[in-house]
């Protein structure tokens, strides 16, 4: 018949050791670095357009369309007419509508 031999059982100290301490070290990292992600500023949304700098589309008279980061936005020159390939400076977010100045 056959038998179990219950050598085939045995775990080393020194590996159970080695495997927990492996264990809360990945823990610990993935906690500081969870907490570094939580105290860093929001990247992303309307607010992070203010003060960049897109390109014209359109001809802006007031009305236009820009191109920023791959998107096009429907904007409103607040100043002077601006043509197609013009730089503009994102001055003010107002719903789905941005608000532009001339790069000067």
């Amino acid at each position: 018949m056959f038998q179990i031999n219950p050598n085939w059982f045995y775990v080393s100290p020194w590996t159970i050791i080695i495997a927990a301490l492996v264990i809360v070290a990945f823990v610990a990292i993935a906690i500081l670095y969870g907490i570094r992600a939580h105290r860093q500023q929001v990247a992303a949304g309307k607010e992070e357009l203010i003060g960049k700098t897109a390109e014209t589309v359109t001809v802006m008279d007031p009305k236009g369309t820009i191109l920023i980061q791959g998107e096009r936005w429907v904007a409103i020159s607040d100043k002077s007419r601006i043509e197609p390939g013009e730089e503009v400076i994102i001055t003010k977010v107002e719903g789905l509508k941005l608000r532009v100045i001339k790069k000067e």
